[in-house]
């Protein structure tokens, strides 16, 4: 897939069913490592959830939220269902972390070099043809879900990507206005 195709085409994925197989995940943390990062520090990790584990996940977040205020005209137990249910959207879920130094400067160069891993990972599922989606939220930055995945407590985590077969069709793109967005220095 020609590069700038990939990146015009590539779409987040909401709908996602079917197997990932070992080989695709290892091919998606391959291209994860490939990003580049500021002194070579390597700072992120790949923790890869599926089966049984996204149901524990799925029901830890629940927990957490137990108390959360409600929308108007929601009932607590099928908000709590839909919440632990968020995790089981699709068959395998790569949560991209972060190790963090006390450096601030080398802290945001690590976050930036981990979300690039995460954007070569998007590429890569699109490139073999799989879906995936970037999904952060309150769950990212909770401690509780920190701990739960075995990360150090001063790890961050820079997204859940829930990666598997497209089950809907990808949404079209939207056109991009480059002019709006660019600036010359001479």
């Amino acid at each position: 897939m020609d590069l700038f195709e990939a990146l015009r085409s590539r779409r987040s994925i909401g709908k996602l069913d079917g197997d990932v197989s070992e080989d695709e995940i290892r091919t998606l943390v391959e291209a994860g490592l490939w990003a580049p990062n500021h002194k070579l520090t390597n700072p992120w990790l790949f923790t890869i959830v599926r089966g049984a584990a996204r149901e524990r996940l799925g029901s830890l977040w629940a927990e957490l939220v137990r108390d959360s205020p409600l929308p108007p005209g929601v009932e607590r137990e099928a908000f709590l269902s839909k919440e632990a249910r968020k995790l089981t959207r699709a068959p395998v879920l790569i949560v991209v972390s972060c190790r963090t130094v006390e450096d601030p400067i080398r802290a945001i160069e690590d976050y930036a070099a981990a979300s690039a891993a995460t954007q070569n990972v998007l590429l890569a599922a699109h490139a073999l043809g799989l879906g995936a989606i970037w999904r952060t939220g309150d769950m990212a930055f909770h401690p509780a879900m920190v701990e739960h995945l075995g990360l150090a407590p001063t790890d961050r985590i820079v997204g859940f990507v829930y990666v598997g077969r497209p089950a809907m069709a990808a949404p079209s793109a939207q056109p991009r206005d480059i002019d709006a967005y660019l600036r010359v220095l001479d």
